[in-house]
């Protein structure tokens, strides 16, 4: 058995082998990408134009990228046998890990997209699913409707409480201290354990069943820490000189609040909106247990469906539909990568004015 699972390991780590040289060229475009983009979110959240800082902080993060990666390449080439060795792999199967090791560290996201793209075909689109098409619109669809549901949630509560802990909560106050540590600890807690949660309270105390809206209240539960501290911390860096001088003019608390401090700290509150959505999309097992699996739209936001996330979970674990799972990954990327645009775009928009 070991020798068979080895052939087909093996196998796929000639692939990476073949790829690793053109994989290594596209990580390096995509480290210095992602820290041209590290720079300008950094512009954005701060608010403050300091080009030099920014750069210097997105040339760091290049720098770390690629010496990690080199290190990482010359520790895995010279102590690979004996590494493997030492964790008991026997000299018949040793070939196949090492072809294993390759494709873990060269080629597995880049194996996804290879795999993925070739298999998004129109028959993928159709609007209903059947066990010929495997189509993702229903859970696309239903990604969608998630999404934004758990927003209209979420964000009312998790702004609102940090604009009461950082503008009318008095320093030093302890109820505070508790709320903010009690929302620490939820950040840390892991995502099946909010699914067990609500599915004894939404879905069976409440008996509202496997829907989407069980599903939202749920997930809005579990990025309201998020938004909080994101929209607290946010809050914070206004300058004081803006609420003195809205005082000074004769504004009142509120209106110095809603006119002055948030509006300036919109891009901090979209940075914390931007990751719960990338949460939110993602998320599988608390879904599992809250919306259920049904693999269609739902009449109403009372009705079972299943996400993006959730449908490749089960395309995969059938074992008879993989091509579709690997096209779902790839749709999945392209729609985190479109949302996490439009949200910078929109964020810079509304610096602007």
């Amino acid at each position: 058995d070991q020798i068979f699972i080895g052939q087909g390991v093996g196998m796929l780590g000639n692939a990476a082998t073949n790829i690793a040289f053109p994989v290594t060229i596209i990580c390096t475009a995509t480290a210095l990408l992602l820290g041209i983009g590290s720079a300008s979110n950094y512009n954005l959240a701060s608010g403050e134009g300091e080009q030099e800082k920014a750069s210097a902080i997105a040339g760091t993060g290049l720098s770390v990228i690629v010496l990690s990666g080199i290190v990482i390449t010359v520790i895995v080439l010279l102590f690979l046998n004996p590494l493997l060795q030492l964790f008991g792999v026997t000299p018949d199967i040793l070939p196949y890990a090492q072809d294993y090791v390759g494709i873990t560290a060269f080629g597995l996201p880049f194996y996804i997209l290879i795999n993925g793209i070739p298999y998004i075909k129109p028959s993928l689109f159709s609007l209903h699913y059947t066990s010929d098409n495997a189509s993702v619109i229903p859970a696309l669809i239903n990604t969608v409707v998630m999404t934004l549901l758990s927003l209209l949630i979420a964000v009312p509560f998790g702004i609102f409480s940090a604009i009461f802990l950082v503008e009318y909560s008095g320093k030093g106050n302890k109820f505070v201290e508790v709320i903010r540590l009690t929302t620490e600890t939820l950040s840390g807690i892991p995502s099946i354990v909010y699914g067990l949660f609500g599915m004894l309270f939404f879905v069976n105390t409440l008996d509202w069943g496997f829907s989407i809206l069980a599903g939202a209240f749920t997930l809005s539960i579990m990025i309201l820490p998020l938004i909080m501290r994101t929209t607290e911390e946010a809050l914070k860096s206004v300058p004081d000189s803006y609420r003195e001088g809205s005082f000074g003019l004769g504004a009142g608390k509120l209106r110095t609040v809603f006119r002055i401090v948030l509006p300036s700290a919109v891009p901090g509150i979209l940075a914390g909106v931007i990751l719960a959505i990338g949460r939110i999309v993602g998320e599988t097992a608390a879904l599992i247990y809250t919306a259920g699996s049904v693999a269609q739209i739902p009449k109403s936001v009372m009705g079972s469906g299943r996400t993006l996330a959730v449908h490749m979970y089960h395309l995969s674990s059938e074992g008879l539909y993989m091509d579709q799972a690997y096209a779902t990954a790839v749709i999945l990327l392209v729609l985190v990568v479109g949302i996490n645009t439009l949200s910078g775009m929109i964020a810079r928009k509304l610096t602007k004015a």
